[in-house]
């Protein structure tokens, strides 16, 4: 999948995609349905997506407390497998939100990007104060040389239509299965290991820490896991156990995430880490002293490995949900 932050000078292969519009925050299954319906579309034109960075509600509401599923890397991780050819990452700035909805299907969609085939959900908003809506892409794609699909609403398992604000809460409430059956896999943290206090070293439960940046905090507490290193060119998942949390034990005042990887050893400061969050296990709590501390997380890795065997969790543990 090629990668581009511009829609200017593409290459000719670049365009007449087939193209998915949205911001696409946790590539759930509502969002794979539009690409599913790209995919029906496409034929042997290119397959794409357009998305935003930053999300446009990080640009207008700043101050608001961390909210987004996915990174940039970490959408980029969950899109390359559905088969797409492009995407394309617009940046979302003050030209951009001032940009009225015809210039947007006019010079982004049409001129820029030389699409052939727009495919949106029916809640898609577009243009200087969301003016825009999926009926007047239809009538600016009539004009400007593009067609427009609308896909209707898509019920998820529950019975409830899918949506990133759902997602949110059950991460919030600490449901990462229910969350993992919305997004159709589990949800993933993606960073770069952080030296830390190194204090799971001292006694014998080392981690590999990772700054959450500015994505969603879910429900703070310890997780089973599973974290992937890439090797090789591909990527290999090893079991885990995570904590969540601001150690009240040890610290009590700043956020960390920390995982302890199964039966493994080595280097791996400042290489990206992905981390599929499985199932919750128990909230942080404060302990009496490290003692304490030491034999609960003993009691959590032995809970974690129990579940990570146990037949829910195995779709999971391959990336999937039912």
């Amino acid at each position: 999948m090629q990668v581009f932050r511009h829609a200017a000078g593409l290459p000719e292969d670049a365009r007449g995609a087939v193209t998915a519009l949205g911001n696409f925050d946790g590539v759930h299954g509502g969002h794979r349905a539009v690409f599913a319906a790209c995919r029906e579309i496409a034929g042997g034109a290119p397959l794409a997506a357009v998305t935003f960075e930053p999300h446009p509600r990080s640009y207008f509401r700043p101050d608001d407390p961390s909210f987004r599923l996915t990174s940039l890397e970490g959408k980029i991780y969950q899109l390359e497998p559905l088969g797409l050819d492009l995407l394309f990452v617009l940046a979302f700035d003050g030209a951009m939100a001032a940009r009225a909805p015809e210039s947007f299907a006019h010079d982004v969609l049409a001129q820029g990007l030389g699409i052939s085939h727009a495919v949106v959900g029916d809640d898609f908003r577009f243009g200087k104060g969301r003016a825009g809506g999926p009926e007047d892409l239809v009538a600016f794609g009539r004009d400007y040389g593009f067609a427009v699909t609308i896909m209707p609403d898509v019920v998820a398992p529950d019975g409830v239509g899918f949506s990133s604000t759902r997602v949110r809460e059950h991460l919030a409430a600490g449901r990462p299965v229910e969350a993992a059956r919305l997004l159709g896999h589990p949800w993933e943290i993606v960073g770069r290991v952080e030296t830390g206090q190194r204090l799971g070293r001292t006694i014998g439960f080392p981690t590999a820490n990772l700054d959450l940046g500015d994505l969603l905090v879910p429900a703070r507490g310890v997780y089973t896991v599973s974290a992937g290193l890439e090797e090789k060119g591909h990527w290999v998942w090893r079991d885990a156990v995570a904590n969540l949390g601001v150690r009240p034990t040890v610290d009590g005042e700043n956020l960390a995430f920390e995982v302890h990887i199964f039966d493994f050893s080595g280097d791996i400061y400042d290489r990206v880490l992905r981390v599929r969050m499985l199932d919750f296990i128990r909230p942080e709590r404060r302990f009496d002293g490290l003692d304490a501390l030491k034999a609960q997380i003993a009691a959590d890795c032995d809970n974690a490995r129990a579940r990570l065997v146990s037949e829910p969790q195995a779709s999971l543990r391959a990336g999937r949900a039912t």
